[in-house]
Protein backbone atom coordinates (compact mmCIF):
# COMPACT_ATOMS: atom_id res chain seq x y z
CA UNK A 1 0.00 0.00 0.00
CA UNK A 2 2.64 2.42 0.91
CA UNK A 3 4.51 1.35 -2.06
CA UNK A 4 1.72 2.34 -4.53
CA UNK A 5 0.87 5.94 -2.47
CA UNK A 6 4.54 6.81 -3.09
CA UNK A 7 4.24 5.66 -7.10
CA UNK A 8 1.24 7.42 -7.11
CA UNK A 9 2.84 11.05 -5.82
CA UNK A 10 5.67 10.53 -7.87
CA UNK A 11 3.70 10.51 -10.65
CA UNK A 12 2.09 13.24 -9.46
CA UNK A 13 -1.50 11.82 -9.50
CA UNK A 14 -1.73 12.58 -6.02
CA UNK A 15 -1.61 15.29 -3.35
CA UNK A 16 -1.35 15.51 0.33
CA UNK A 17 -3.50 18.12 1.88
CA UNK A 18 -3.23 17.46 5.63
CA UNK A 19 -1.55 15.34 8.09
CA UNK A 20 -2.65 14.88 11.68
CA UNK A 21 -0.04 13.41 13.15
CA UNK A 22 -1.78 11.67 16.23
CA UNK A 23 -3.46 9.44 13.52
CA UNK A 24 -0.85 8.47 11.81
CA UNK A 25 -0.61 4.54 12.97
CA UNK A 26 -4.83 3.95 12.32
CA UNK A 27 -5.22 0.89 10.61
CA UNK A 28 -6.44 1.06 6.94
CA UNK A 29 -9.09 3.52 6.36
CA UNK A 30 -11.86 0.89 5.01
CA UNK A 31 -12.15 3.19 1.94
CA UNK A 32 -8.93 2.60 0.61
CA UNK A 33 -8.30 -1.06 -0.75
CA UNK A 34 -6.11 -2.95 -3.43
CA UNK A 35 -7.29 -5.30 -6.42
CA UNK A 36 -5.54 -7.75 -8.69
CA UNK A 37 -4.99 -6.87 -11.59
CA UNK A 38 -5.08 -9.94 -14.49
CA UNK A 39 -1.37 -9.39 -14.53
CA UNK A 40 -0.88 -10.30 -10.93
CA UNK A 41 -0.03 -6.82 -10.04
CA UNK A 42 -1.99 -4.65 -7.58
CA UNK A 43 -4.43 -1.73 -8.53
CA UNK A 44 -4.69 1.00 -5.56
CA UNK A 45 -8.10 1.68 -5.28
CA UNK A 46 -10.50 4.46 -3.38
CA UNK A 47 -14.34 3.27 -2.84
CA UNK A 48 -16.46 6.16 -4.48
CA UNK A 49 -20.05 4.66 -3.60
CA UNK A 50 -21.06 7.23 -1.56
CA UNK A 51 -19.90 9.90 -3.92
CA UNK A 52 -21.54 7.90 -6.70
CA UNK A 53 -24.60 7.88 -5.16
CA UNK A 54 -24.92 11.98 -4.92
CA UNK A 55 -23.34 12.50 -8.63
CA UNK A 56 -26.15 13.17 -11.09
CA UNK A 57 -25.42 11.22 -14.17
CA UNK A 58 -24.95 11.79 -17.74
CA UNK A 59 -24.39 10.04 -20.65
CA UNK A 60 -22.85 6.79 -20.67
CA UNK A 61 -20.55 5.16 -22.53
CA UNK A 62 -21.43 3.50 -25.65
CA UNK A 63 -22.66 0.43 -25.51
CA UNK A 64 -20.65 -2.59 -25.88
CA UNK A 65 -23.23 -5.10 -28.00
CA UNK A 66 -23.62 -2.07 -30.33
CA UNK A 67 -19.83 -2.09 -31.48
CA UNK A 68 -19.58 -5.64 -31.98
CA UNK A 69 -22.48 -5.77 -34.01
CA UNK A 70 -20.81 -2.53 -35.79
CA UNK A 71 -17.42 -4.44 -35.90
CA UNK A 72 -19.46 -7.30 -37.22
CA UNK A 73 -21.02 -5.54 -40.12
CA UNK A 74 -17.19 -4.17 -41.37
CA UNK A 75 -15.70 -6.21 -43.99
CA UNK A 76 -12.05 -7.05 -43.07
CA UNK A 77 -9.36 -9.29 -43.08
CA UNK A 78 -6.72 -7.52 -40.59
CA UNK A 79 -7.26 -5.62 -37.58
CA UNK A 80 -5.07 -3.56 -35.03
CA UNK A 81 -6.14 -2.46 -31.68
CA UNK A 82 -4.66 0.66 -30.03
CA UNK A 83 -4.39 0.85 -25.78
CA UNK A 84 -3.68 4.11 -23.86
CA UNK A 85 -1.53 3.81 -20.71
CA UNK A 86 -2.74 4.82 -17.36
CA UNK A 87 -5.74 6.77 -19.34
CA UNK A 88 -7.43 8.23 -16.63
CA UNK A 89 -4.37 9.27 -15.26
CA UNK A 90 -3.63 11.63 -18.31
CA UNK A 91 -6.50 13.32 -17.84
CA UNK A 92 -5.71 16.35 -15.41
CA UNK A 93 -8.53 17.48 -12.93
CA UNK A 94 -9.22 21.10 -11.79
CA UNK A 95 -8.43 22.31 -8.71
CA UNK A 96 -11.77 23.44 -8.00
CA UNK A 97 -12.82 19.40 -8.41
CA UNK A 98 -10.10 17.88 -6.31
CA UNK A 99 -11.95 17.91 -3.06
CA UNK A 100 -14.66 16.04 -3.35
CA UNK A 101 -12.45 12.86 -4.09
CA UNK A 102 -10.17 13.53 -0.75
CA UNK A 103 -9.53 10.36 1.57
CA UNK A 104 -7.38 9.40 4.36
CA UNK A 105 -4.87 7.05 4.99
CA UNK A 106 -3.21 6.59 8.19
CA UNK A 107 -3.45 10.18 9.52
CA UNK A 108 -2.79 11.74 6.22
CA UNK A 109 -5.58 13.07 3.54
CA UNK A 110 -4.85 12.82 0.00
CA UNK A 111 -6.53 14.25 -3.18
CA UNK A 112 -6.01 13.34 -7.06
CA UNK A 113 -4.97 15.55 -9.48
CA UNK A 114 -5.54 13.35 -12.26
CA UNK A 115 -9.46 11.59 -12.86
CA UNK A 116 -9.70 9.30 -10.52
CA UNK A 117 -10.68 5.66 -11.08
CA UNK A 118 -13.98 4.58 -9.40
CA UNK A 119 -16.29 7.81 -9.88
CA UNK A 120 -19.23 7.17 -11.99
CA UNK A 121 -18.71 10.04 -14.36
CA UNK A 122 -14.80 8.73 -15.04
CA UNK A 123 -15.55 6.40 -18.28
CA UNK A 124 -17.34 8.81 -19.84
CA UNK A 125 -15.21 12.06 -19.59
CA UNK A 126 -12.27 9.92 -20.27
CA UNK A 127 -14.15 8.07 -23.43
CA UNK A 128 -15.25 11.78 -24.81
CA UNK A 129 -12.09 13.52 -24.65
CA UNK A 130 -10.15 10.94 -26.56
CA UNK A 131 -13.57 10.48 -28.98
CA UNK A 132 -12.62 14.56 -29.32
CA UNK A 133 -8.99 13.85 -30.08
CA UNK A 134 -9.28 11.33 -32.56
CA UNK A 135 -12.11 13.67 -34.76
CA UNK A 136 -9.89 16.73 -34.59
CA UNK A 137 -7.04 14.64 -35.48
CA UNK A 138 -9.26 13.18 -38.60
CA UNK A 139 -8.36 9.65 -37.82
CA UNK A 140 -9.52 6.81 -40.15
CA UNK A 141 -12.36 4.90 -39.55
CA UNK A 142 -11.92 3.21 -36.21
CA UNK A 143 -14.39 2.09 -33.24
CA UNK A 144 -13.75 3.21 -29.58
CA UNK A 145 -14.51 1.90 -26.18
CA UNK A 146 -13.30 4.50 -23.66
CA UNK A 147 -9.44 3.94 -24.18
CA UNK A 148 -10.02 0.76 -26.52
CA UNK A 149 -9.60 1.17 -30.35
CA UNK A 150 -9.95 -0.65 -33.20
CA UNK A 151 -9.25 -0.12 -36.83
CA UNK A 152 -9.49 -2.90 -39.65
CA UNK A 153 -9.13 -3.44 -43.54
CA UNK A 154 -8.07 -5.45 -46.10
CA UNK A 155 -4.18 -5.79 -45.86
CA UNK A 156 -1.73 -5.36 -43.34
CA UNK A 157 -0.31 -2.47 -44.96
CA UNK A 158 -3.51 -0.70 -45.10
CA UNK A 159 -3.96 -1.67 -41.29
CA UNK A 160 -1.03 -0.73 -40.09
CA UNK A 161 -1.11 2.79 -41.39
CA UNK A 162 -4.00 3.26 -39.95
CA UNK A 163 -3.07 2.46 -36.75
CA UNK A 164 -0.01 4.77 -37.18
CA UNK A 165 -2.44 7.35 -37.54
CA UNK A 166 -4.45 6.80 -34.81
CA UNK A 167 -1.45 7.12 -32.55
CA UNK A 168 -0.01 9.74 -33.49
CA UNK A 169 -2.95 11.57 -33.03
CA UNK A 170 -3.47 10.13 -29.54
CA UNK A 171 0.02 11.42 -28.59
CA UNK A 172 -0.09 14.40 -30.14
CA UNK A 173 -3.42 15.55 -27.43
CA UNK A 174 -0.57 13.95 -24.73
CA UNK A 175 -1.39 10.38 -24.45
CA UNK A 176 0.42 7.91 -23.88
CA UNK A 177 0.48 4.30 -25.77
CA UNK A 178 1.02 1.38 -23.95
CA UNK A 179 3.41 -0.25 -26.83
CA UNK A 180 2.86 -4.15 -25.14
CA UNK A 181 -0.91 -4.13 -25.48
CA UNK A 182 -0.97 -2.84 -29.00
CA UNK A 183 -2.01 -5.70 -31.57
CA UNK A 184 -1.82 -5.86 -35.03
CA UNK A 185 -1.98 -6.18 -37.71
CA UNK A 186 -3.30 -9.50 -37.70
CA UNK A 187 -6.13 -11.32 -39.13
CA UNK A 188 -7.61 -12.61 -35.60
CA UNK A 189 -7.44 -10.29 -33.02
CA UNK A 190 -9.46 -9.55 -28.97
CA UNK A 191 -10.92 -6.89 -28.37
CA UNK A 192 -13.31 -6.83 -25.15
CA UNK A 193 -13.26 -10.34 -24.57
CA UNK A 194 -14.52 -11.18 -27.95
CA UNK A 195 -12.27 -12.64 -30.66
CA UNK A 196 -12.18 -11.55 -34.07
CA UNK A 197 -12.05 -13.26 -37.65
CA UNK A 198 -12.95 -11.58 -41.00
CA UNK A 199 -15.31 -9.51 -39.76
CA UNK A 200 -16.62 -12.96 -37.38
CA UNK A 201 -16.97 -12.98 -34.02
CA UNK A 202 -16.28 -15.66 -31.19
CA UNK A 203 -15.75 -16.23 -27.65
CA UNK A 204 -12.18 -17.56 -26.69
CA UNK A 205 -11.66 -20.89 -25.15
CA UNK A 206 -10.28 -19.47 -21.82
CA UNK A 207 -13.10 -17.75 -21.07
CA UNK A 208 -15.23 -20.76 -22.14
CA UNK A 209 -13.07 -23.03 -20.18
CA UNK A 210 -13.58 -20.38 -17.03
CA UNK A 211 -17.18 -20.40 -17.24
CA UNK A 212 -17.49 -24.22 -17.36
CA UNK A 213 -15.56 -24.40 -14.06
CA UNK A 214 -18.07 -21.69 -12.57
CA UNK A 215 -20.27 -23.80 -9.82
CA UNK A 216 -23.80 -23.45 -10.80
CA UNK A 217 -26.14 -20.72 -9.83
CA UNK A 218 -28.76 -21.57 -6.84
CA UNK A 219 -32.14 -20.57 -6.77
CA UNK A 220 -31.91 -19.47 -2.53
CA UNK A 221 -35.94 -19.21 -2.59
CA UNK A 222 -35.79 -22.82 -3.76
CA UNK A 223 -33.69 -24.12 -1.55
CA UNK A 224 -35.39 -22.11 1.32
CA UNK A 225 -38.36 -23.76 0.85
CA UNK A 226 -37.05 -27.43 -0.03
Amino acid sequence: MEKGIQYLRELAVWEMVYYDPDNAQLPTDPDEDQLRKSNGEWRLTVDYRGLNEVTPPIAAVPDMLELQYELESKTAKCYTTSDIANVFFSIPLAAECRPQFAFTWRGVQYTWNRLPQGWKRSPTICHGLIQTALEQGEAPEHLQYIDDIIVWGNSAEEVSEKGKKIDQILLKFDFAIKRRKVKGPEQEIQLLGIKWQVGCRQIPMDVINKMAAMSPLTNKKKQKHS
